[in-house]
């Protein structure tokens, strides 16, 4: 067919307005949205997510789906209808009831992710206005969060099922409507209060104030159906094709040219590998692709039906059949519920994955022992053929040829005598990529457990999905009982190898999957066999039972119980009340501003940096030439034009002569487009000589390779004291890193004013002073010509205090004018023989006690906490749970742990204590509040409001803060170390003072005036109506050299309790139950320490469980985003998370006698690790295992797996 020469006008709309536009095929943010966040660029994260809405002319209904906009070709949206999150409600129109409330319930914290976990919510919502828990949660699958831990996100968004869910939001098992407080008998003074949102405030959901359809969509879709579209562009052409034959004649024409329906797959390719398509087809339109029908024998989908459509398919059809005719449909679905997130299920095709053979794709080896068929077609005609091993392989016989394409696939009913089953084994139990996965089929001779066929395939094991079909021919004959299963695990790892040096490692453990897998279908079908002939063959063992199924994540409930504010405390007063996040529901609507959301100026730059390749190298030459020459490149920066200081001794900005890292950047390329830049990066050529790189800790031990001068401290007789003791327990451990994995990567946004050398920097840092310094030094300016301004931050956990400093000298070297995008040890003394909560007990810190550098520290609050997590937990009697649990499973265990915590909050020098406030009074009352602290997600402006509140006895409405700013708090201190509200808050609190104190005369005079009035008398009498308000820091004088003084302002002490179960044949476990107990002494907002105490102890799971990160032996890391490293997720919260707040506690060196508890909660996620370590203790007990053994963090499936020695891992030794 010949297609137009000219390029059709591509339509569509956004938020109810028409969008008209040539082709463009960039990035689906063409149209500039703020609210929709980037992120990961790969689909991986949530936070781009928007609404899809779609008219189908045929059947004439309006589909609307979620999507990352990441990965959005533009010219797929054609006819569509975007609906963002502006489009979704604002402040300025209507806030939505879901916007409203997830602020209310607390379920955003630095709100970068936020805007994604609304639109996943409102797309649900659309087309199920009542959905279950289980909806709910299947459409968070796509969505990460790395501050609240979750759980007020899904308590939110419980209040939109149609099930009875208040008494889930208040987490009680009492109904949150109930206005009685929950008291605790211990407790004493104030009632404690549980739940921080009340539902009674929520405004009810109005459909009918949604966006319709647009009319004019509908009637395109009409009149378009049967004609092609083609756009065109400088480099591409885009074709849709409305019919079977358009389509097979464009293949024919562009044999290579790639067919796209979600783009998941080739759009990965163009990102990560700058792969290029001259032609690509869209054959969405086409209806036989689409096809959905039922057979004698089985179930035909169209290839561009999406995963999602598959599974609402299966769902609907395996109700209606007999059981026996859909065992392959239900472990399809099986994988379906876990395979990705909901954006990309709702975009990616069955026959888009069928046809990209990934090894790791869960569906494939399911469809492959299910006999499943392809129906081909080419412009030569049609044929079929089998989707098997030999095509999953690629065999050229077996594949499709260059133009044929897959129009349809037939999945068969299973037989009576058909035993189906799928596995996989993931790092994360959703939305997450196979370590292994396997699909696995036998038939049996009727009534019999004789053998006639079977068949097993596996993916993870290499670049391909494998068979193990001379296995399976092998056993054919044979009977289902344990030689054969005996014989069939040596046959299939005889047949199935991996490398020991295998892509992806883990290699024992991916071969021990291999028959742990194939031991539960062992299992399975015994099982079945019994339901189907009980009189045959005899019931499972208990023991054998155990490990039947995989693990199925409860709906979250929550707990959070804090301490009420005294009776007699004034309404107006907020402090001590669960207060919302000041910018909540900007945070929800769009609407809040980060440092890359910021409007273009005039003439802005881009600038994207060249980095080192390798880990340690000499810059040989720097070969710019080639990049020069790019359209729109203007210049690239080298450390060369540096007119300062280029960096720090540590780290410079730009390397110069040699570099330390893979990834230390090099060079810059400025141009007049971020596309541009990114081109001319490509063309810079740098050679290396290389140098020897230390990349582990035994290298930097072997080459006395430390960072900073050694901190020791010593007690007593070291060695006398090891020659007189009665035993020494000695062991090792290793811990991994933890990448700080914030959703909004660090942005630079730097503005010359255009006179006395005068640069406006707005960046997204945890320290702006470090930055004004750095670009000062940088530009060899004087810093009071570098104004930096920080609006808020989208996450940072640490990872924002150094980086961009240098990101922002980077930047204001380059151009005028641009932007760019403690410890942890634990041994258990098993020798001892004593439990592992009196071991802690026991070398617990009692009353006042001395810490190893002396200082001295009242430990009363710490006991008080183990004694409330003890019994809040109910410890001991869950743990006779748990023992008897793990006496009737062999396979499954369970285990429990409890863990004090003493967290050191601060830092070991007085001036970083330090803050200063700036607080203005307006004539109109208003209030203006300035301070140091920057918004990371902690809630520091909410809690700086509610002080400023308190402090000048106003509303809370009448307070405003604007932005952290060099230019109205100079010298701030970094915002860490859990430090910032303290010293904020102490600031603010003496600014508001003395502002207080100059009011006081005219409020005598007039004491039953109102605040206005005060204020604007006040003005007449010339009083200043601005106050600086400063904290000199809390004293601390530690000597390091002698190990003595005080390294601390004060501790926080907490402790938790966690149950875990495990499955010991696959290493996958789950979270159970979580208890925290934390002195927070008196919590300025209990909404705000409580989410963060959730979101802290969530990563601290992450941290010890899951968050693995790898390099090469090169230097090069592989996990470098959310598709290689993976963070928790909904499916890895507690199912029971209570969180609970020591009442009638006081901190008396601090504001209101508060502590700072940012980062506290995350050690106690080890208490998650050492559950984890009792059940595989259980395990290995069981077992005659009574050794010692070490278990190293993260402990993840692989290391869980392992340590459950059994005859599957010694069988993987051996063969």
């Amino acid at each position: 067919m010949a297609c137009s020469t000219q390029s059709d006008a591509l339509v569509f709309f956004v938020n109810g307005r028409k969008n008209q536009q040539l082709f463009s095929l960039t990035a689906a943010f063409a149209v500039r949205l703020s609210g929709t966040k980037y992120g990961c660029g790969i689909g991986g994260c949530g936070a781009c997510t928007v609404m899809i809405s779609t008219y189908e002319p045929t059947s004439k209904k309006i589909m609307h789906y979620p999507a990352n906009s990441c990965l959005l070709p533009i010219c797929s949206l054609h006819s569509s209808a975007v609906t963002t999150v502006e489009g979704v409600g604002s402040t300025k129109t209507r806030v939505h009831p879901i916007q409203e409330r997830l602020a209310k319930c607390h379920g955003s914290q630095c709100g970068f992710c936020t805007p994604g976990m609304v639109m996943s919510m409102y797309a649900l919502l659309r087309n199920h206005p009542e959905p279950s828990m289980e909806q709910i949660t299947a459409a968070l699958d796509g969505n990460l969060c790395r501050c609240t831990g979750y759980r007020p996100i899904i308590d939110t968004y419980k209040s939109f099922t149609g099930e009875t869910a208040c008494c889930q939001l208040r987490g009680t098992g009492q109904c949150c409507l109930d206005k009685e407080d929950v008291c605790s008998s211990s407790d004493k003074g104030n009632q404690m209060h549980s739940g921080l949102c009340n539902p009674e405030e929520f405004q009810p959901v109005d459909p009918t104030q949604e966006f319709i359809f647009p009319p004019e969509l509908m009637r395109m879709a009409q009149e378009q159906q049967k004609r092609t579209l083609v756009f065109r562009g400088e480099r591409t052409t885009w074709i849709s094709p409305t019919n079977l034959r358009e389509l097979l004649e464009l293949k024919a024409m562009y044999p290579k040219a790639p067919l796209i329906v979600g783009n998941t797959s080739v759009g990965l390719e163009m990102k990560r590998d700058g792969v290029h398509h001259p032609v690509f087809i869209h054959p969405t339109r086409i209806p036989d692709l689409h096809v959905v029908s039922n057979t004698n024998n089985g179930l035909v989908i169209g290839a561009a039906c999406s995963l999602a459509q598959l599974r609402d398919i299966l769902m609907k059809v395996v109700p209606e059949l007999p059981e026996e005719k859909t065992k392959i449909f239900r472990a399809l679905l099986q994988q379906l519920k876990t395979l990705a997130g909901e954006q990309i299920r709702s975009l990616a095709s069955l026959g888009g994955h069928i046809v990209s053979r990934g090894s790791t794709w869960d569906l494939n080896p399911v469809l492959a022992v299910g006999n499943s068929v392809l129906s081909l077609a080419s412009k030569d005609g049609t044929r079929q053929i089998p989707l098997n091993d030999q095509f999953l392989a690629g065999y050229e016989n077996a594949d499709l040829k260059p133009k044929e394409i897959i129009v349809s696939v037939f999945i068969p009913y299973s037989k009576k005598d058909d035993f189906v089953s799928a596995f996989r084994q993931a790092e994360r139990r959703r939305n997450a990529v196979s370590v292994v996965n396997s699909g696995m089929r036998v038939l049996f001779k009727p009534n019999t457990d004789i053998i006639m066929d079977m068949n097993i395939l596996y993916g993870g094991t290499g670049p391909i999905t494998v068979s193990a079909r001379k296995s399976c021919q092998r056993l054919i004959g044979r009977q289902w009982n344990e030689q054969m299963l005996d014989e069939a695990c040596k046959l299939v790892l005889g047949e199935i190898s991996l490398s020991p040096s295998a892509p992806g490692g883990k290699v024992e453990y991916r071969r021990t999957l291999l028959v742990s897998f194939l031991f539960k279908f062992y299992l399975e079908v015994l099982y079945g066999l019994n339901k189907m002939y009980p009189a045959k063959f005899p019931d499972l063992s208990k023991k054998n039972l155990s490990a039947l199924g995989a693990f199925h994540s409860e709906v979250p409930q929550g707990m959070q119980t804090y301490q009420d504010v005294d009776p007699v405390q004034p309404p107006q007063d907020p402090v001590g009340r669960p207060i919302m996040h000041q910018s909540g529901v900007k945070h929800a609507t769009g609407e809040a501003v980060y440092c890359n959301d910021i409007r273009a100026v005039d003439e802005e730059l881009f600038l994207a940096v060249v980095t080192s390749s390798r880990a340690h190298a000499k810059i040989v030459t720097i070969d710019v030439s080639e990049a020069l020459k790019v359209p729109g490149v203007v210049d690239v920066v080298t450390a060369e034009d540096v007119p300062g200081k280029n960096g720090t001794d540590d780290e410079q900005a730009y390397a110069k002569d040699e570099v330390i890292c893979v990834g230390q950047i090099v060079c810059a390329v400025v141009a007049e487009s971020a596309v541009q830049a990114k081109q001319g990066v490509e063309k810079v050529k740098i050679e290396y000589e290389d140098l020897e790189p230390i990349l582990t800790i035994e290298d930097a031990i072997k080459h006395n390779s430390y960072f900073g001068k050694e901190k020791k401290i010593e007690q007593g007789n070291i060695e006398e004291g090891f020659k007189s003791a009665d035993e020494i327990i000695e062991g090792e451990i290793h811990i991994g890193g933890q990448e700080h994995f914030y959703l909004e990567t660090n942005s630079v946004l730097v503005v010359p004013r255009g006179e006395d050398n005068e640069m406006d920097v707005h960046v997204s840092t945890q320290d702006a002073a470090r930055v004004q310094e750095f670009v000062a030094l940088a530009l060899d300016v004087q810093s009071s010509k570098i104004m930096c301004h920080t609006k808020r931050v989208g996450g940072a956990f640490g990872g924002k205090i150094t980086k961009p400093a240098i990101f922002a000298v980077v930047a204001a070297v380059a151009i005028p004018n641009l932007r760019i995008r403690g410890p942890f040890r634990g041994f258990v003394a098993t020798q001892t023989g004593l439990p592992q909560e009196k071991i802690r007990e026991i070398n617990m810190y009692k009353e006042v006690n001395l810490t190893p550098f002396k200082e001295e520290l009242d430990a009363t609050n710490l006991v008080k906490c183990w004694k409330e997590c003890m019994e809040k937990s109910e410890y001991y009697s869950r743990k006779t749970a748990v023992e008897e649990f793990n006496k009737q499973n062999y396979w499954k265990k369970k285990g429990i742990a409890i863990i004090p915590m003493k967290f050191s909050v601060g830092f070991n020098a007085t001036q970083y204590h330090q803050a200063a406030a700036l607080v203005h009074i307006y004539t109109d009352g208003s209030v203006l509040v300035t301070h140091g602290g920057i918004e990371l997600g902690q809630g520091i402006h909410t809690k700086m409001l509610q002080i400023a509140s308190r402090e000048l006895k106003v509303p809370l409405s009448y307070v405003h803060f604007c932005e952290t700013s060099t230019i109205t708090v100079p010298n701030a201190i970094v915002t860490a170390g859990s430090i910032g509200s303290d010293v904020n808050g102490k600031a603010v609190q003496n600014a508001c003072q003395i502002l207080r104190k100059r009011l006081e005369p005219i409020i005598n005079k007039n004491p039953e005036g109102k605040w206005e009035d005060w204020i604007t008398e006040a003005y007449d009498q010339s009083v200043s109506l601005s106050a600086t308000g400063y904290f000199r820091g809390y004293m601390v004088n530690m000597n390091w050299d002698t190990g003595e003084g005080q390294a601390f302002p004060y501790f926080v002490f907490g402790a938790a309790c966690s149950e875990v179960e495990i499955d010991c044949l696959t290493g996958d476990h789950k979270n159970i139950r979580t208890d925290i107990v934390m002195d927070a002494c008196f919590s300025i907002n209990p909404a705000v320490d409580i989410g963060q105490i959730e979101g802290a102890f969530v990563q601290g799971v992450g941290l010890y469980t899951m968050e693995e990160i790898k390099f090469s032996p090169e230097g090069e890391q592989y996990t470098l985003g959310p598709d290689t490293y993976k963070i928790p997720a909904v499916c890895d919260i507690p199912e029971q998370f209570r969180v609970y707040l020591l009442p009638n506690s006081r901190n008396p060196i601090a504001i209101y006698s508060a502590k700072g508890i940012g980062e506290a909660g995350l050690f106690l996620g080890c208490s998650v690790f050492f559950a984890i370590w009792d059940a595989v203790a259980a395990v290995r007990k069981e077992r005659g295992l009574t050794g010692t053994f070490t278990l190293n963090s993260p402990l993840t499936i692989e290391r869980i797996r392992m340590a459950c020695a059994d005859n599957f891992t010694e069988m993987v030794m051996v063969f």
